[in-house]
């Protein structure tokens, strides 16, 4: 923990990127919960939920690359403060959505809210390397997961609320005001968001070149042996990713009998242990490697989630499932630490805008294939045998990743193995 505030008191410009991304990510998850519960309310249908889930993700696909080209072309801080202010303006159609009539509103606002997520994202990424020493980057991106996870435990206990208690007005005025201030803040940065132009960035705005960048950053992300290892690892997660996010409301509803508050509750838990596990990932990213807490991180939330979405064929009760995701929340922290830290050493600045945006491409392509799976799947098969694939892919995932990290990536070794290693050349 003293590593946790260390990091912080040390590193201004980081406090202000991650204070941005926490206001910031309130306000989404206090919008997403209660988009998602009332849209389910409205229709009572899986559908409809997948469509508002495949609403979100498909700008993934289509704009994930692309977006990545100019968030290593234009200056990162200041992409970012003009995402910002674009995102809070595009909530503002949400206001009329009265009834299931309108549930169009909300598909085609998300579109657009994805949409510029995709500039905002790769350029966030791609500027915390400059923000902190690169022996402490794990630890950067372990307190950018707790961004996610006080963002989660904050905006879906207070999302499935403010739904309940004032409807959709409420929550969009909520992540508006909370993009405006993310913009503020990241006004205040004082570390160049530019990127230094050389032969690979001269060619900036020139649109011609733009699909020379992007075959760059794709080949860049599909032939380095590492990079492409954990893109793999991101679209058999993404698949399960995509099928929860389409199926946790209907979940809820029917398998736990709960209601719109259990949904922010249960969506709030796995904060908990997510702040416990990035505070752990603070503490031990300069002792245990990356591809340590990616590999064995996603097994542990591969047992967990399955214990969590297999207990009520049993037994019907909030509690396990709430404690459940508390406990699975420590892993995730870590494996999004260290997956995030690998791509980040493996690829060089001039191209980790293009890399990201492939990742996200990648990982939008599984997310619509997990909810057109859960959307069309959960009614023949039933909610939990479709919902469980989640725990087995994240659980097949990792044992796939860490036997291959262990033949391939150096990092991966043990300490005894370094030893044995270095006293052999010794002799």
């Amino acid at each position: 923990m003293r590593a946790y505030w260390h990091l912080l008191a040390d590193h201004r410009d980081l406090r202000l990127v991650l204070s941005a991304g926490l206001v910031s990510r309130t306000g989404d998850w206090i919008l997403i919960t209660g988009l998602l519960y009332h849209v389910y309310a409205l229709t009572g249908s899986t559908i409809a939920s997948a469509l508002t889930m495949l609403s979100a993700f498909l700008p993934q696909v289509l704009l994930g690359p692309v977006a990545g080209v100019f968030a290593d072309r234009w200056d990162r801080r200041l992409t970012m403060i003009v995402a910002d202010i674009l995102l809070a303006g595009g909530l503002l159609p949400l206001l009329a959505v009265h009834g299931r009539d309108q549930v169009w509103i909300v598909l085609a606002v998300l579109i657009w809210e994805g949409a510029l997520q995709q500039f905002f994202s790769p350029a966030e990424l791609a500027m915390i390397p400059r923000l902190v020493p690169p022996g402490q980057l794990v630890g950067a991106n372990a307190l950018s997961g707790q961004v996610t996870n006080i963002s989660r435990l904050a905006g879906s206990a207070l999302g499935g609320v403010i739904v309940a208690v004032d409807g959709i007005t409420a929550v969009t005025a909520a992540d508006a005001a909370s993009f405006l201030a993310s913009a503020a803040l990241l006004a205040l940065v004082r570390s160049s968001g530019a990127i230094e132009r050389n032969e690979l960035t001269a060619r900036i705005g020139r649109l011609a070149t733009i699909g020379r960048d992007l075959s760059d950053g794709v080949r860049l992300a599909t032939g380095d042996q590492t990079l492409r290892a954990l893109m793999i690892f991101g679209l058999v997660t993404g698949v399960g990713e995509g099928v929860v996010a389409t199926l946790i409301a209907p979940f809820i509803r029917h398998n736990l009998q709960g209601s719109s508050q259990l949904f922010g509750l249960f969506l709030a838990a796995q904060a908990i242990g997510g702040i416990t596990g990035g505070a752990l990932a603070v503490g031990v990213g300069q002792r245990i490697s990356a591809a340590h807490l990616l590999a064995y991180g996603a097994v542990a939330v591969g047992f967990v989630d399955l214990a969590i979405f297999l207990y009520p064929l049993g037994y019907i009760a909030a509690w396990p499932a709430v404690t459940g995701i508390v406990i699975a929340g420590l892993p995730v922290a870590l494996t999004t630490a260290g997956l995030m830290t690998l791509v980040q050493q493996s690829a060089p600045d001039t191209h980790l805008g293009r890399v990201f945006g492939a990742f996200a491409a990648s990982q939008g392509i599984a997310m619509l294939a997990g909810t057109l799976t859960g959307g069309l799947l959960a009614r023949p098969f039933g909610i939990i045998p479709i919902i469980s694939l989640q725990g087995a892919g994240y659980l097949v995932a990792g044992l796939t990743i860490a036997t291959w990290l262990r033949n391939h990536h150096p990092a991966f070794r043990s300490q005894a193995q370094d030893l044995v290693a270095e006293q052999g050349r010794k002799a």
